[in-house]
């Protein structure tokens, strides 16, 4: 199956979706006058400390205040000198956004200032080494933590991505010497910069896409845009220089890039509530304040079947390959509960969990398997990042 990346522009967006097949798995939507602050890097001032949630509010500039944890946020990198590392109203900081604002929550911010490579994570303020849980075979797990040994450091540590399995050594050495680089740099003169000061901006949207989706999973990356084709190129070269090959420029004058992939068509059908299954069962999807909540219908499902139990199981098995596939399209993050249609087979419930877990395991963001509940509602857990596609689309 021929994996693309396709990135268009559209009035004031950038659309950049991975399609596997003809199937549109991933997207993300840019609006040019919106830049996403996510991973930005900036002089902050602390405004607030409020001590019963062990916070503190930080303003990164106009009166934009964001959400810091003290419990995780241990090694803060000052401005100004101090005699106490304990956090105080006035301090000046260098924080990074973790988190993008959603709805009515702040954005969060940390200071434990990560630095992202296709292979690996550059974190301050930690000093391990981590290796993605991804990573499950445990000789290559051994052949990354002896190679990551050699850079651990005091005052900063390394989360080995997925991407490095089987990765050349000196390919990683060389991402790391750059990500050490640019951190150094941050440290050493990101500091005598005024009060608000962005130091460091996340690259846009579609080159994150490039950086952080799976580089087994991307087989072209193809726009329709020459500025793009040119940012993109530019970055290839001085960062991943083994993807060179994939960039394509779409030149095609008789067809659009964007009607050649059924862009707008596919980004319609993820934002349906509702989603039908070939077996004609539906999908009710509806995101709320606190969570997302997925229901699973037989509708059309069980017309004229005999052994109904039977039945129920194909029809969740469907429903879970479709869930899987439309978290990561929707973007969905946070709880989100599934209500699977009744089984009272125990043997049933735990194949269905099982083959979840499996899908689960293919998202390149954290998609967590939580429990099954007394009422057969299936819990999960997905790392919130981007914000979902139905807020990118306002």
């Amino acid at each position: 199956m021929n994996n693309k990346l396709i990135i268009t522009k559209q009035e004031n967006q950038i659309i950049s979706a991975i399609y596997e097949g003809n199937d549109m798995v991933q997207v993300n939507i840019d609006h040019r006058e919106s830049i996403s602050i996510l991973g930005n890097i900036y002089i902050g001032k602390v405004k607030n400390i409020v001590k019963n949630i062990n916070a503190a509010f930080v303003e990164i500039g106009d009166g934009r205040m964001c959400y810091l944890s003290l419990a995780e946020n241990l090694y803060p990198i000052y401005v100004k000198p101090k005699l106490t590392e304990k956090l105080v109203v006035g301090d000046e900081l260098l924080v990074q956004i973790s988190k993008e604002d959603i709805k009515t929550k702040a954005p969060v911010v940390t200071t434990n200032l990560n630095f992202t490579g296709k292979y690996v994570v550059l974190i301050h303020g930690r000093s391990m080494i981590g290796i993605s849980s991804k990573i499950e075979d445990e000789e290559e797990r051994k052949r990354l933590k002896k190679l990551m040994k050699a850079f651990k450091d005091d005052s900063y540590g390394f989360i080995v991505r997925t991407n490095a399995v089987n990765m050349d050594e000196e390919r990683i050495r060389e991402e790391i010497i750059v990500l050490k680089k640019q951190y150094e740099e941050l440290k050493q003169y990101g500091i005598h910069k005024s009060l608000f000061t962005l130091l460091y901006q996340n690259p846009p949207g579609y080159i994150c896409d490039i950086r952080d989706g799976y580089a087994d999973q991307i087989d072209e990356i193809v726009t329709d845009d020459f500025e793009i084709h040119k940012n993109i190129k530019e970055y290839l070269e001085k960062y991943q220089k083994e993807d060179l090959a994939k960039l394509h420029l779409y030149e095609d004058n008789m067809i659009t890039l964007k009607n050649l992939y059924s862009v707008n068509t596919k980004l319609e059908k993820g934002l349906n509530e509702k989603v039908w299954l070939k077996s004609g069962a539906t999908l009710i999807i509806q995101p709320t304040e606190a969570l997302t909540v997925i229901d699973v219908n037989t509708g059309k499902a069980i017309s004229g079947k005999k052994n109904v139990e039977d039945t129920f199981f194909k029809v969740n098995m469907e429903a879970a390959q479709e869930i899987a596939k439309q978290i990561r399209l929707r973007n969905l993050s946070g709880i989100i509960i599934i209500d699977f249609i009744d089984m009272s087979k125990r043997e049933y419930k735990i194949r269905l969990m099982k083959f979840l877990e499996e899908l689960f395991r293919k998202d390149p963001i954290k998609t967590t398997l939580v429990d099954m509940t007394a009422l057969n509602l299936v819990e999960i857990t997905r790392k919130k990042v981007r914000k979902p596609l139905y807020e990118q689309t306002i």
